[in-house]
C-alpha cells in the first residue's frame, strides 16, 4: 500500500464536551480521530463524543450499515469513551468494532468498560448493542491491525494510558492525546521520555495533547496534560514533520486556540528543521502522504 492516508478529526476537545458560540470554529466534542487508508478498515483513535458525529456522517453517506473498524483507546476517562453507545453503525447487527485499549489491574478491559457503560450509570452494556464489539487488552509493544503496524507505549497521565504509533500506507501517524509531564515528580518539566521519542520518531503527523498554556500549567500540572510548548518540544526532539495541537481545554475559545497555534508556530519558525504546526478542529480532514506532506482536504 502506498500513496498516503486521510486523518479526520471528529472531536478535539479535552476533559468534557462543551457548547458555546465562542467554540464554534474548533468545536466542543471530545477526542475522536479516524484514519482511513485505501483497502483498509477504518482505525478510530478514541471514542469520545466526536464518535457520534462520525457515525452520523457514515449514515448520511450510506456507509453505516455493515460498518467494520478498529478502535485504539488511549485510556478510560469519560471524554475518551462517551461516544460508543451513540455510534449508530453499531446499532446495526452487521456492524463490528474491535477495541484495543490499555490493560488494567482492576480486570480485563471489557469488564472495566462495563462498569461505567451499564446500569445504573447507563441503561445498556456494550454487549447489549446489536453489533459485535470485542475488547482487546494492550500492553506496551507492537501488534498488527490488518496491514497497519501499531506500536503502543505507556505515557504519563492519571491512570493507565497509552500513546499509539500507526504505520499504514507508508505513512506514520502518532496519537498522544493525554500526556502529563507533571504526573512524575522525578522528571524535569522539559523531560521527554525516551519511549515517547521512540514512539514519535520521524512521524509524518503527531497528534499531541496541548491543553494548557505555560501560564495555566503551574496550577494544573497534576492534571496530566501538556502545555503547547511541551507539545512542540516533543515534536522537535522526535523529528516529526507535522504537529496537530489537540485536546483543547474546554475553557479555551476559538481566539484562545488561535493564539496557541500562533505561539507554537512562532516557536518552530526558528528551528533548524521546522515542522508544520496546526490546531486540530472538528471537521478537519488531512491528507497525509509519506515524507510529511500534509494538506487540508475539503470534506
Amino acid at each position: 500500500m502506498s500513496g498516503g492516508i486521510t486523518v479526520t478529526f471528529h472531536g478535539v476537545r479535552g476533559s468534557t464536551p462543551c457548547d458555546d458560540p465562542g467554540l464554534a470554529r474548533y468545536g466542543g466534542n471530545t477526542s475522536c480521530v479516524v484514519i482511513d487508508a485505501p483497502d483498509h478498515d477504518p482505525i478510530v483513535l478514541d471514542l469520545g463524543t466526536g464518535l457520534r458525529s462520525y457515525g452520523a456522517d457514515l449514515v448520511a453517506a450510506g456507509r453505516g450499515d455493515g460498518w467494520h473498524g478498529h478502535a485504539l483507546l488511549s485510556h478510560l476517562h469519560w471524554d475518551h469513551v462517551q461516544g460508543l453507545p451513540f455510534f449508530t453503525p453499531l446499532h446495526h447487527p452487521d456492524g463490528s468494532m474491535d477495541i484495543h485499549g490499555p490493560a488494567h489491574p482492576e480486570g480485563p478491559l471489557a469488564v472495566v468498560f462495563e462498569r461505567f457503560m451499564g446500569p445504573p450509570f447507563f441503561p445498556i452494556r456494550p454487549s447489549e448493542l446489536p453489533s459485535r464489539i470485542a475488547f482487546h487488552d494492550v500492553e506496551p509493544g507492537r501488534f498488527a491491525l490488518g496491514d497497519a503496524k501499531v506500536a503502543a507505549a505507556r505515557v504519563r497521565h492519571t491512570g493507565p494510558t497509552l500513546g499509539f504509533r500507526v504505520e499504514i500506507a507508508d505513512t506514520v501517524v502518532v496519537y498522544i492525546p493525554d500526556h502529563g509531564p507533571g504526573c512524575s515528580s522525578e522528571d524535569p518539566e522539559d523531560h521527554v521520555p525516551a519511549d515517547v521519542i521512540d514512539l514519535c520518531a520521524g512521524a509524518d503527523l503527531l497528534i499531541h495533547d496541548a491543553q494548557h498554556t505555560v501560564e495555566e500549567y503551574p496550577a494544573k500540572r497534576h492534571w496530566g496534560h501538556s502545555t503547547v510548548d511541551y507539545a512542540v518540544e516533543v515534536a522537535r526532539r522526535s523529528g516529526v514533520r507535522a504537529l496537530a495541537l489537540f485536546h483543547h481545554d474546554p475553557t479555551h475559545c476559538d481566539a484562545s486556540v488561535d493564539r496557541n497555534e500562533a505561539h507554537a508556530r512562532a516557536i518552530v519558525a526558528g528551528a533548524q528543521e521546522p515542522c508544520t504546526v496546526l490546531a486540530a478542529r472538528e471537521g478537519l480532514r488531512l491528507g497525509v502522504a509519506p515524507g510529511g506532506a500534509v494538506r487540508d482536504v475539503a470534506r
